[in-house]
């Protein structure tokens, strides 16, 4: 028995030290590594319970403020959807200061946020908030240009002036600085690097830019505001007035018209460069359904921009998106 007593004690000294001394003295150092892994584990699924709700945020926004863009986004490639969404949150953000607050100064705080929650992305620091977090993502994801970033905003704050424009190149500025660029950043989500892309893209956001102008003319003229081109407006001797009581006479149907057809040959220029576009640059483009669906509809009611058919959502147009993407055309 001894013996055997003395094998036993023989074969414990020979076990490593380290683990030896582990079962012996310290059963705190394998509870510490499990804490640390537990904790771990609890980060992980807290920052994926975060990222989830940062996404859903996004899709809610750009859902209820940007229905025609959300489905855009939609029948984008999967690893450029959540991106496309990003951004576009970040539109609508922007978008909706001028009519959210009563104060020039505030808006002007909310711009400095944005710039500085962009500064901070591209040094990994995004703020919480949940379009901040996802864009981040998006900016790692694809190397974003930060300055296209930064144009957006800076065109939306000089945007708060409240005051119309002066002619329409200032309307094409304005909207190749805001909805020219966000294509820009798109063709960035799908990795399309393409100067003929790009052309087409600068065209049809200023397509963009001008229908949209035209759209949000009754809402505007309801809040006593017109910001359509004041050189056309003069041309055609319709007065601001004219459009706050909602006008149906020939000199402002004639302002729409000249406003329209603008919108129309941008959208023809970009369409020229689709024989040398990438097929895969033509998903960024799928707003010119959109426009062209507008476009044709304001012209069937002689350009009374006032008409309500025309403020209603034309059901039909996520069919003609789903059927625009599938054919790769825009």
């Amino acid at each position: 028995m001894a013996a055997g007593l003395g094998l036993r004690l023989g074969l414990w000294t020979r076990i490593p030290a380290p683990f030896g001394a582990t079962l012996r003295a310290d059963p705190g150092g394998v509870c510490a590594r499990r804490a640390a892994e537990q904790q771990s584990v609890r980060t992980a699924c807290s920052a994926a319970s975060e990222s989830r709700h940062d996404e859903k945020y996004c899709l809610e926004l750009v859902r209820s403020r940007d229905y025609e863009g959300f489905v855009a986004s939609l029948l984008l490639p999967e690893e450029a959807r959540r991106s496309s969404l990003a951004l576009r949150a970040l539109n609508v953000e922007l978008a909706q200061v001028k009519d959210s607050v009563s104060q020039k100064t505030i808006g002007l705080m909310r711009m400095q946020f944005w710039k500085t929650a962009i500064e901070e992305m591209y040094r990994d620091e995004p703020p919480k908030q949940p379009v901040s977090a996802e864009l981040w993502r998006a900016v790692r994801k694809h190397y974003l240009t930060k300055r296209w970033l930064l144009r957006i905003v800076a065109e939306r704050e000089k945007d708060l002036e409240d005051r119309a424009y002066r002619n329409l190149q200032e309307l094409e500025a304005y909207s190749e600085n805001t909805q020219s660029t966000l294509m820009y950043l798109l063709l960035q989500c799908l990795g399309v690097k393409d100067v003929h892309a790009d052309h087409a893209a600068s065209h049809i956001g200023k397509a963009q830019g001008i229908v949209t102008c035209l759209r949000a003319t009754p809402y505007h003229s309801g809040r006593r505001k017109v910001y359509l081109p004041m050189d056309i407006c003069m041309l055609h001797g319709a007065s601001q007035e004219d459009f706050i009581r909602g006008s149906r006479e020939q000199n402002v149907r004639d302002v729409v018209y000249d406003i329209a057809s603008q919108a129309h040959v941008h959208l023809q220029h970009a369409r020229s460069f689709s024989h040398s576009v990438p097929a895969a640059a033509t998903a960024a483009f799928l707003p010119t359904v959109v426009l062209e669906d507008y476009l044709q509809r304001v012209r069937k009611v002689d350009f009374d921009v006032f008409h309500p058919s025309l403020q209603s959502r034309n059901p039909l147009l996520p069919i003609w998106l789903y059927l625009r993407s599938w054919k790769k055309t825009y």
